[in-house]
């Protein structure tokens, strides 16, 4: 394979809703590079970047993949992101390596949930943006309203400087081209052929008028971001085409111009097009600004203990360019298990040419690795290269301690890129082996899953003991339990999550707590009076002491509050901590002999457990802080469902055709809530979810609650 320079190598994350058909695209992308056979497709599990078994089976793009197409002299590394909201993550992530975005809008639907929060996250990591309208091939493309309708939508959502630089070739045969706004040609194409078009230079009768308002406008937008175009703009009335490509490019490159172009991915219709687009516009890795980057001062001992980076303490900010100039330097991105190959991890070269057989240090972990058998990734498959320069985006297999986010290079280079971070689990479950073998496989199984995705949390419940495992839905962590049984022969059952209750007081109560035990030689003797009160959700425990002329020594009154605070970890109604409120000693008695900090801490639970029989307990439950994002016409839909989930509506917002709801909802009516929307939605509508703070469970469902809850053990059966 031939080796690039930087300026050959184009970098472009393909992001947009799920069901746009980036997979799809990219491998039309790949055929009319002839870089296939045949084109890929999802439906049969033949696409190029949707290898994993179980995005074959659910037919969908659940984590980041890496293909290349060689096209005239350039190679474009494309990394496919998924679409569907829980996997967000993935498709932020993919924003670090590259240097350009493809955003996907769905001809039909039009810009979705998903499409709108990555175009988020591309503006906040300043990487330019190209939008491709795909699935032109459909018969309700424009989704009702024509074409002028969609991009008027661009328009509101992103602004005016969202222009078309294509106009698309229809008839009732259906999507047949394209006409390039830049050079005035138009470019026919066969449906479901090589996707190679012909370009005949003449445009279509009936779209020359429409071509010629829209060149224009383009050229005009162009012409605003430069005082010397605008000079020849007003001198000449138009923009030379080569002047036109350098000033387009630039403009793109310096995020002032978001061009639309139109393709279908389904049947291969402007993609070669769109090939050239990418060679030509898109910003190479070395017009990209220098990366910033942490230079840190590791401790004498970090080698010596392969403890990872220390903390942001002890390193300054800095910036290093991709160039070729610099010490070798590279960072990982992903990481991918395979079951031949065994870990592979992707990385993109940041400085200097990386070679076969070259040995690196890990500055994150302060260890040696040796490349060998350097590659690129098409889909799953490796193709070996000898080496690869800055810019570049490569693999290698089977290091010893690298893992997601850790940056490598030559000795003494010592640089740090930092990834973006990851989202909490959004929901967790209790997990449990089928068998003992099972439960051996397990922890090293979920570990391997954790190097791959960075979202996934596994711990034991020190309160339950139970395994828990944490992602970002339902659906993901079905996804995580499939794995495990088809990769590493490990089966456990899914237990429904438990939610967090906790147990609270709503009125003052006063109790008092004797403990005396006589057994020959010295006894037990603890007396106090304590008295509760309520506080404020979330102001957790307080403890004071007003004992005076010496009721209960000084020296007691701790053992007093401990045996309060372990009395309320075991509650009283269900078994659920109590908190948020305060309790105060106020009186009491102790004997010279029989007194001891046992005898209190005994007093003090009795105290507590009188107290709580007048202060009258309740439940808590966790609400839960839910912004819920859908097409307009399932609003009313979402709403009506809220409400039966005992929700609390707090506003609507709107944006464009979606609906931004934002709502509090106990947690105990979410836990099931991702598969009920995308049904509720048809798979157009997404969700976030954080906790935000805890509330009285109303009475009939407490009741439910503390029918099925185990009660305390009492004191005497301990």
């Amino acid at each position: 394979m031939k080796t690039y320079q930087g300026s050959e190598i184009r970098n472009v994350a393909v992001s947009g809703h799920a069901h746009s058909g980036k997979t799809t695209l990219i491998a039309a992308l790949l055929h009319a590079a002839k870089m296939t056979p045949a084109q890929g497709r999802v439906h049969d599990g033949s696409a190029v970047t949707a290898y994993d078994e179980e995005e074959v089976a659910r037919k969908t793009t659940m984590q980041n993949a890496v293909a290349f197409a060689e096209w005239q002299g350039v190679k474009i590394n494309f990394v496919d992101t998924p679409g569907f909201h829980m996997f967000c993550h993935e498709a932020r992530a993919a924003l670090l390596p590259v240097e350009s975005a493809v955003i996907v809008v769905n001809a039909q639907n039009g810009i979705e949930a998903v499409t709108e929060r990555v175009w988020k996250y591309a503006e906040e990591a300043n990487v330019p943006r190209i939008v491709v309208i795909n699935q032109m091939d459909h018969p309700k493309a424009g989704g009702g309203g024509g074409l002028s309708a969609l991009i008027d939508d661009l328009h509101e959502r992103w602004g005016r400087n969202c222009v078309p630089v294509q106009l698309p070739i229809s008839d009732a045969n259906g999507f047949q081209g394209v006409v390039d706004l830049v050079t005035m040609e138009a470019f026919y194409y066969t449906p479901n052929g090589d996707g190679r078009g012909k370009i005949t230079g003449e445009i279509p009768a009936s779209l020359a008028h429409t071509a010629k308002a829209a060149h224009e406008a383009l050229v005009e937008l162009v012409a605003e971001g430069k005082d010397e175009l605008m000079e020849e703009y007003f001198a000449e009335g138009t923009i030379p085409e080569q002047h036109l490509i350098t000033a387009l490019h630039e403009a793109i490159r310096e995020d002032r111009i978001f061009p639309v172009l139109f393709a279908s991915g389904e049947t291969n219709v402007a993609t070669d097009h769109l090939l050239d687009f990418l060679k030509v516009y898109a910003p190479a890795p070395i017009e990209r600004a220098p990366l910033a980057v942490r230079t840190p001062a590791f401790a004498a001992t970090a080698s010596a203990n392969g403890s990872a980076a220390t903390d942001a303490q002890d390193a300054s900010t800095a910036t290093r360019a991709i160039s070729d100039s610099g010490p070798a330097a590279l960072f990982v991105f992903k990481t991918m298990t395979d079951p031949f190959a065994g870990r592979i991890s992707f990385f993109k070269v940041i400085s200097g040419c990386i070679k076969n057989d070259a040995a690196f240090e890990n500055y994150t972990r302060r260890g040696q690795e040796k490349f060998s058998h350097l590659s690129v990734m098409q889909g799953r498959k490796a193709v070996e290269v000898a080496e690869l320069h800055a810019g570049d985006i490569g693999a290698i297999a089977k290091l010893r301690d690298t893992l997601t986010g850790d940056t490598l290079g030559a000795k003494g280079g010592d640089i740090l890129v930092d990834l973006h971070p990851m989202p909490e689990p959004a929901m967790t479950y209790a997990i449990e082996p089928k068998s003992r073998a099972d439960e051996d496989k397990l922890a090293p199984a979920i570990h391997k899953l954790m190097e791959e995705d960075l979202l996934i949390r596994f711990f034991r419940d020190p309160m339950t003991n139970e395994f828990l495992i944490g992602g970002a839905g339902q659906p993901h962590i079905e996804a995580i339990v499939s794995r495990l049984k088809k990769r590493y022969h490990a089966e456990v059952t899914l237990k429904a999550p438990k939610v967090p209750y906790r147990e609270g007081i709503r009125a003052k109560a006063e109790g008092h707590g004797r403990h005396k035990k006589q057994s020959g030689g010295h006894g037990q003797f603890g007396d106090c009076k304590i008295r509760l009160e309520p506080l404020p959700r979330g102001a957790g425990f307080e403890f004071a002491s007003e004992v005076f002329g010496g009721a209960i020594p000084r020296n007691f009154i701790p053992a007093i509050e401990k045996g309060i605070v372990e009395t309320a970890a075991r509650g009283y109604l269900a078994g659920y901590p109590v908190v948020d409120f305060k309790a105060v000693v106020y009186d009491g008695s102790y004997h010279d002999v029989d007194s001891n900090e046992m005898s209190f801490k005994m007093a003090g639970r009795l105290a507590f457990k009188k107290c709580m029989e007048t202060a009258k307990p309740c439940l808590l439950e966790p609400v839960m802080k839910v912004e819920i994002e859908a097409p307009d016409e399932f609003a009313g839909t979402l709403m009506g469902d809220l409400n039966g989930r005992r929700g609390r509506v707090q506003g609507m917002e709107s944006k464009g055709k979606t609906t931004v709801i934002n709502a509090e909802v106990p947690m105990a009516e979410m836990l099931t809530y991702g598969t009920q929307l995308t049904s509720m939605t048809q798979g157009k509508g997404s969700y976030r979810m954080e906790m935000d703070h805890y509330d009285i469970v109303p009475q009939l469902v407490a009741d439910k609650i503390l029918a099925n809850a185990k009660r305390p053990v009492d004191e005497e059966e301990e």
